[in-house]
């Protein structure tokens, strides 16, 4: 673009007279109105109006409340002349999708302090396939200072007024997640883009399992607009507990027995940079930094349901879905391979555990979500259930309980291992291995990483619980055989558990309670937002 065409251009806009729109410009020419948006924009006020050049044309610069919009500016048709007889496309972007504003500059050696300036560039957030969002900018040159200036004040106004976006954050890091990748992972993508929005952030660096729950107790959070986990689905989860924990504690209640608890004050956000990221793959749709990194800046909150766990009346921790069975014996298994590789390990474990394969004898008690739906999906109607008023009970071999109140996308089950479960519809899917060989429980666990329905087997049925699960496990199993080898997934007889990735064991029943919508999160995908 010829440097003399647009000092020509900016030479008639010295002295910012265009910022202020002429009455008969209130409204856009009828001959723009080419989408529902743009029809809209005939009834919004216009904040400022100017000519900027946009690519390599000189556009006429419209901003109004909720949008910029520009179009080309042409030249006069001449009387009679058709080829000239076109409509000129207007382009715009939404106000809620710019996320940072700064002056655009050009800087020499000579020039010490504010370089030549160039014109505005807008930082935008823009929704791609899959879920995923992408920054991108657009660069508004124009040389006048004072022109530049107006627009850049009134761009800063407007972004300040979104109530949602954090201008603070507690950043709490693993470096020891996945393949010790979360330290770059954040210095490399997340920071430049929190600074780049004007976020001040304090990062913390997790130094063992339980750091996060220790510092949450105690450390002082009223400066914070939220709370970012940088890690995997274990310390996602901890943090989530800890914020959940310190919300009861402030409420005054008794952490040990909580029947109904309080939501947590702060938000969270969660960065994937674990091995498998279930909790930001569920909420966000994909596993993808800058699209989480954009959540977070954007101020974009869901509302999300959680669980509690708890034995004998007592308060074991807050948690999005759980595994018993194969699902825990798999992570305790994995559990004692730390010095492996965070794939190697997993797989490692899934084969052991699978060559060791047992059902553990249970009684599964639950209330049942009133649907019709669930009634026609469950494959176990011809299974007795002990009815006791509104729950159900199912006793039996079982290989794998699964309890979870999120869709638990993973790379290795795309559709997710609940796919029927919402991030805050109110209740938890049940899922159920009843015993069966290992050749078909292999085939339904193959079915989770592609398009068949995983849960087409007679031995797994599934149910929708509105509030409560009860698992008890019972002691005196005849799957167990005392000649076998020492079982490596047990520890002093108690059962492991897999919750968020996390191992719990646990001796005696676990009672698994749905608390709707307790936990703030960013994010969410597209259909959401």
């Amino acid at each position: 673009m010829p440097w003399r065409r647009r000092r020509n251009r900016v030479s008639a806009l010295e002295g910012g007279r265009e910022a202020e729109a002429p009455p008969e410009a209130a409204a856009v020419p009828s001959a723009l109105l080419t989408s529902p948006q743009q029809t809209e924009a005939a009834a919004e006020r216009i904040l400022l109006r100017g000519i900027f050049e946009i690519g390599r044309d000189s556009c006429d610069v419209v901003l109004s409340e909720r949008a910029l919009r520009w179009r080309p500016i042409q030249p006069e048709r001449p009387a009679g002349d058709s080829k000239y007889d076109f409509l000129c496309k207007e382009e715009f972007i939404e106000l809620k999708d710019i996320f940072s504003v700064k002056l655009k500059r050009r800087w020499s050696v000579k020039q010490q302090r504010s370089g030549t300036l160039l014109g505005i560039t807008l930082f935008i957030c823009l929704k791609k396939e899959q879920n995923k969002l992408k920054n991108s900018t657009l660069d508004l040159i124009n040389l006048s200072e004072d022109h530049c200036d107006i627009w850049f004040r009134q761009f800063k106004k407007i972004l300040a007024g979104f109530p949602n976006r954090p201008k603070s954050l507690k950043i709490l890091l693993n470096p020891e997640s996945h393949k010790k990748e979360a330290t770059q992972v954040y210095y490399e993508k997340v920071e430049p883009l929190l600074k780049l929005a004007g976020i001040k952030t304090d990062v913390t660096v997790m130094e063992y399992e339980g750091h996060a729950l220790s510092l949450l107790k105690e450390c002082e959070l009223q400066g914070f607009d939220g709370v970012v986990c940088v890690g995997g689905d274990g310390s996602a989860s901890e943090v989530a507990h800890a914020l959940l924990l310190r919300a009861q504690k402030n409420a005054g209640m008794e952490t040990d027995r909580i029947l109904i608890p309080v939501r947590a004050q702060l938000p969270l956000g969660l960065i994937p940079a674990g091995s498998t990221n279930v909790l930001a793959h569920s909420l966000h749709g994909v596993p993808h930094v800058i699209t989480a990194t954009l959540h977070i800046i954007m101020g974009h909150v869901q509302l999300v349901d959680v669980c509690t766990f708890s034995t004998a009346g007592k308060l074991l921790r807050f948690g999005f879905s759980a595994m018993f069975g194969f699902g825990g014996r798999t992570l305790a298994l994995a559990e004692k391979y730390r010095w492996m590789s965070p794939n190697q390990r997993r797989d490692f474990a899934v084969v052991k555990a699978l060559a060791k394969l047992k059902a553990e004898d249970c009684e599964i008690s639950f209330l049942p979500f009133n649907s019709s739906d669930d009634v026609e999906n469950n494959q176990s109607l011809s299974l007795p259930l002990d009815c006791n008023d509104q729950w159900q009970m199912i006793q039996g071999q079982f290989l794998n309980v699964s309890i979870m109140a999120i869709p638990c996308l993973c790379s290795v089950a795309p559709r997710g291992l609940a796919p029927n479960t919402r991030l805050n519809n109110g209740s938890m899917a049940l899922i159920i291995a009843r015993n069966t060989s290992r050749p078909e429980f292999i085939k339904h666990l193959k079915r989770y990483a592609s398009v068949k329905n995983q849960f087409n087997f007679p031995f797994v049925e599934t149910y929708t619980v509105e509030e409560e699960v009860k698992v008890h496990p019972r002691n005196n199993t005849g799957v167990y055989n005392p000649e076998e080898e020492e079982d490596e997934t047990a520890s002093e007889n108690c059962f492991p558990w897999n919750v968020d990735g996390d191992l719990m064991e646990v001796a005696s029943e676990v009672h698994i309670r749905l608390h709707p919508r307790l936990i703030s999160l960013y994010g969410g995908s597209m259909e959401e937002i």
